[in-house]
């Protein structure tokens, strides 16, 4: 049997921007991706600690360092700048295999960049 666990958490980032007009997904700051182990395309919920809307796109990188956290396309009507989020991958495994796994968890400052 395969169970369906987090696999990573970046918690509480801001929201830096809401593009209506892009194709979809979300941008998110590549240095956050790589510490959360978020792969290109990878299946992302985003919980919006603002207004409860929970919402599932995908990744793509924005530039290192630079705390982007942008929704595009429908899900950014489903945002404002400044929102308050949370961005949760899960992954599937044996329960043998998830009573051991840890998942990589992501606690970025107000300027959601990683804490040093």
């Amino acid at each position: 049997m395969q169970i369906q666990v987090v696999k990573s958490k970046i918690h509480r980032v801001q929201c830096t921007g809401a593009d209506l007009n892009y194709i979809g997904s979300i941008t998110i700051d590549e240095d956050l991706m790589d510490a959360a182990q978020i792969i290109t395309g990878e299946k992302v919920q985003i919980v919006n600690n603002n207004n409860g809307e929970r919402l599932e796109t995908y990744a793509i990188p924005g530039p290192r360092a630079s705390g982007e956290i942008t929704l595009n396309g429908a899900a950014a009507r489903k945002v404002a700048v400044g929102d308050v989020l949370i961005l949760i991958t899960y992954a599937f495994m044996s329960i043998e295999e998830a009573k051991a796994f840890k998942p990589a968890l992501v606690f970025p400052n107000e300027a959601n960049n990683l804490l040093e």
